[in-house]
């Protein structure tokens, strides 16, 4: 079963207002309203009153708010216009077409038993693992949490990220269906990653998914993440359309460790959005990886908090586009303690008509003494229509900091690809290996052996 809405079903908006600039943002408050009530049948009935009141805030919200265009200096690089255009179903049925011999070439040897699975933002237990997780760790959707008290601590961090008021973040959060939640106890190190598997299965109709996700690493533990979101064959099946709009939150506690994966190989015509808002407790360390390969329009919205002095934040990132694909980046780490460290490397490779964008903050207060801070953004231009807009910026009012950053674009070099040549490589491959090594920089630094595989033939394709 799906809703299907228009313009017209929407209440209390004239259609001047929806021709002016929120039609979009109507419509998917519309459908996650209308959709999110049967979802929530198995959580207890105190939890489902406080998500639904977490709920309607975020739906007043949207209703005031703007779907984002040019003219705003956050997406000034990144048209929606082509969002704008396609209508949207939601699914409410629980049945999901995939079986367990169709998610195969998805899953992680190494996190075999420590998977969960969404179907079209749907929590699908069949397909999902997690019997390979050690005391103290739970992996769960919201309602199979093990214990009531959970549910009660949920409520500290669900939607308390800074940024929740983003119009895409507020209409995720109005039309909440499910989370995929994952607690780490005080010290417990997680040896294994647990991969969490968002999966688009569009039908006859594109579809809007909203996945959720919420981590806490309590103080001193260590779990590696690895988020992926794609279709039912990865990002070579480029007919299907569908909406990918998924928040995910990090909340590390005191000395806490997450190393956190995000690769996005939606299918060529498929749309994502993505926020991943995380808040860094005192002595805490987080490295993030994130990979943007598919989509045909794709943004990442990646917003760091630091809440205590001493943290190590760490932020790899690599961009491969071609065709007329357009992959925005936008990163902001928020460093407001003293001797707070980050590095942060965002390498784009850009092809055919492809439009890749990095705007990246680092922002220093005059509490932030001490800082040591490095952001830089590498392109590499593999056509001569490709293009590149790269922001890197700092903003900086402390005195006493070390910080640096910068941006390089360049192209495939003739006397590179003779080099190879002349050692018996031909054309093709010889751009290939160029292009390889210029992707191994931050593939080589997953933590995950078999997705390090998975992307590099990835790259090489």
């Amino acid at each position: 079963m799906s809703i299907q809405v228009s313009p017209n079903s929407i209440p209390n908006l004239t259609s001047a207002v929806l021709d002016r600039d929120i039609y979009l943002t109507g419509l998917l408050n519309h459908v996650v309203e209308a959709s999110h009530a049967k979802s929530l049948q198995k959580i207890d009935s105190e939890t489902t009153a406080w998500l639904e009141e977490l709920r309607q805030r975020a739906v007043l919200w949207v209703r005031q708010s703007t779907l984002p265009t040019t003219r705003d200096e956050e997406w000034l690089s990144t048209d929606l216009s082509s969002l704008r255009q396609v209508q949207f179903n939601v699914e409410t049925s629980h049945a999901t077409p995939l079986q367990q011999t169709d998610i195969t070439s998805l899953t992680l040897p190494e996190a075999i038993n420590s998977r969960l699975v969404f179907v079209n933002g749907v929590y699908v237990p069949e397909l999902s693992s997690v019997s390979g997780l050690p005391d103290g760790v739970v992996v769960s959707n919201l309602a199979g949490l093990p214990a009531t008290s959970l549910h009660s601590r949920v409520r500290e961090y669900l939607g308390c990220a800074s940024g929740s008021d983003e119009v895409f973040t507020a209409v995720n959060t109005a039309g909440m269906t499910d989370v995929a939640v994952v607690w780490v106890a005080k010290n417990v190190v997680v040896e294994t990653p647990i991969h969490l598997l968002f999966i688009s299965a569009a039908g006859e109709t594109p579809i809007l998914s909203q996945p959720r996700c919420l981590v806490v690493a309590e103080r001193g533990s260590q779990v590696c993440l690895v988020e992926e979101f794609t279709n039912r064959r990865g990002a070579k099946r480029a007919e299907e359309v569908y909406f990918t709009n998924a928040v995910t939150e990090i909340w590390l506690e005191e000395n806490a460790q997450v190393s956190h994966v995000r690769v996005q190989h939606d299918g060529g015509s498929a749309f994502h959005v993505g926020k991943s808002a995380i808040s860094q407790g005192r002595h805490s360390r987080y490295i993030c990886h994130a990979i943007a390969l598919g989509g045909k329009l794709s943004r990442h919205n990646l917003e760091i908090l630091q809440t205590g002095e001493q943290t190590e934040t760490t932020l790899n990132g690599l961009t491969k586009v071609g065709g007329n694909q357009l992959a925005d980046t936008h990163s902001a780490i928020a460093l407001n303690h003293p001797y707070g460290k980050s590095r942060q490397l965002h390498k784009c490779i850009v092809g055919d008509r492809a439009h890749s964008v990095f705007d990246g903050k680092i922002l220093v207060p005059k509490a932030a003494q001490l800082t040591d801070a490095a952001q830089l953004n590498r392109n590499l231009l593999l056509s001569s229509k490709a293009r590149v807009d790269t922001k890197p910026q700092l903003e900086i009012t402390a005195d006493n900091v070390k910080c640096a950053h910068g941006a390089t674009v360049s192209q495939l070099e003739d006397d590179e690809i003779f080099y190879l040549q002349s050692r018996g490589i031909d054309e093709t491959d010889a751009r290939s290996l160029l292009i390889n090594a210029f992707a191994a920089e931050i593939i080589n630094q997953l933590p995950v052996p078999c997705l390090r595989e998975r992307l590099t033939q990835f790259v090489s394709g």
